[in-house]
C-alpha cells in the first residue's frame, strides 16, 4: 500500500508540474499579443488624429486635404526635442507624413527589433486607407 500511494503522490506532483509549465506558457503567449495590440492601438490613435488634421482647414490650423507639415503633437502626442518623434510605456513612435500618405513606425520599448508600421493612404477608398504590417513579432 506505501508504494501506491508514493505512486500516486509522484504522479500528482508531476501533472501538477507540466500544468504550471502549460500555464506560464500560455500566460506570456497572451501578454506578448496583449502588448502588440496595445502599440497598434495607439498607432491607430495617431491615424485617427491625423486624419483629422488632414480634413482641417489650413486657417484652423490643419493640412486643408494634405500631410505635409503634420507633426507629432498634431496627432495628440507630446514630442520632446523632435517634432516628428514621441514615445511612450508601449513604444517610441516616429511619424510621416507626405501629401496624402502618413505613416508612423512604432518601435517596441521592451524589443527594439519588433516594430509596427501603420500607413494611411488618403487616395484610396475609405474601407481601405490604413494597412499595418508587423515586423519581427
Amino acid at each position: 500500500m506505501g508504494t501506491q500511494q508514493l505512486l500516486l503522490i509522484v504522479l500528482g506532483f508531476i501533472i501538477v508540474g507540466i500544468g504550471v509549465v502549460l500555464g506560464i506558457g500560455i500566460f506570456d503567449a497572451n501578454a506578448a499579443q496583449s502588448y502588440r495590440d496595445a502599440i497598434t492601438q495607439d498607432c491607430l490613435h495617431l491615424a485617427s488624429s491625423a486624419q483629422g488634421f488632414y480634413r482641417k482647414p489650413a486657417a484652423l490650423g490643419g493640412g486643408e486635404n494634405t500631410f505635409d507639415n503634420i507633426d507629432i503633437a498634431d496627432c495628440g502626442m507630446e514630442a520632446e526635442t523632435d517634432m516628428l518623434k514621441a514615445e511612450n510605456m508601449n513604444a517610441t513612435y516616429e511619424i510621416a507624413g507626405r501629401g496624402q500618405t502618413f505613416t508612423v513606425t512604432a518601435v517596441s520599448k521592451t524589443e527594439s527589433e519588433k516594430s509596427v508600421v501603420l500607413i494611411c493612404d488618403m487616395s484610396q477608398p475609405e474601407n481601405s486607407r490604413i494597412s499595418v504590417s508587423f515586423e519581427n513579432w
